[in-house]
């Protein structure tokens, strides 16, 4: 069975609600040895949520940040919150922050100046930055050069550029993270882009419970279907599904810096 990691999901989201413990032990029996459980959608108590499960679980890590969505909430008290989170030792990194000029549930002005903050806030605290972007790379590029990146970098979540603009993020040392998107039919330019990022730069991910891969498009998804969009992107990257697991592993492992695999995500700490 391929081992692999989920590096991006939200385990607090209401639709797990009441399901988390049977959908960590599920993903672990599908051979997902690690999950990074995000917060940022809605209140802070998603954040809070967030870590606590990540707590009660010894390879569940947390990320917490504003949503680009509810970017209009990211006042300087709610990063002071959100600095307070990070305190926990389960908490990996910052996010997920960025920009959507897609769906525009927040001004643009108040996604940019959230974003701005998330960096500072990543670079402070020495850890890594999820970004989300969708119909905003070129303006993301501009906002991350000029504001900077800490030294711990972070990753492009669920991709859903082309090449060119892959080859924008891997120049400013990010990492690019696929989803189940890579599965859809029309999604021709994000599998190219997927055939391109270096070895030591992808990851995979589900961004669960939502953007289910195909056979289970339409359905709640979950950490364990992860291991359904690493069989694709290998497919596309044409290398075994095994050794692209370990490289994801070891890709998450260096960003995240997280710990050596030993338990089962479903074993409580």
């Amino acid at each position: 069975m391929t081992t692999i990691v989920d590096t991006h999901c939200h385990l607090a989201d209401a639709k797990f609600r009441g399901d988390v413990e049977a959908v960590i032990a599920r993903a672990s029996g599908a051979g997902v040895a690690q999950i990074i459980s995000v917060g940022a959608i809605g209140p802070i108590d998603n954040d809070r949520l967030t870590v606590a499960i990540a707590e009660r679980h010894r390879n569940v890590f947390a990320a917490v940040g504003v949503h680009p969505h509810d970017a209009r909430e990211c006042t300087p008290e709610r990063i002071a919150q959100l600095r307070d989170l990070a305190a926990s030792k389960k908490v990996v990194a910052i996010g997920e922050s960025g920009l959507d000029f897609h769906y525009m549930h927040s001004p643009r002005e108040a996604q940019e100046a959230s974003l701005r903050a998330h960096l500072a806030l990543a670079a402070e605290l020495d850890i890594p930055i999820v970004i989300h972007c969708r119909d905003a790379e070129r303006r993301l590029v501009e906002i991350v050069r000029e504001t900077g990146i800490g030294p711990r970098g972070g990753v492009i979540h669920c991709f859903t550029g082309d090449s060119d603009a892959a080859r924008e993020f891997l120049a400013l040392g990010l990492c690019i993270s696929f989803s189940g998107i890579i599965t859809f039919k029309n999604s021709a330019s994000v599998r190219e882009a997927a055939s391109i990022v270096p070895d030591d730069r992808v990851m995979v991910e589900t961004d669960a419970p939502y953007l289910a891969p195909e056979p289970y498009r339409g359905v709640r998804n979950e950490p364990a279907y992860v291991t359904r969009t690493l069989e694709i992107l290998a497919n596309l990257r044409r290398v075994d599904a095994d050794a692209l697991g370990a490289q994801v592993i070891a890709n998450a492992a260096r960003l995240f810096r997280l710990p050596p695999l030993s338990k089962p995500p479903a074993e409580p700490v």
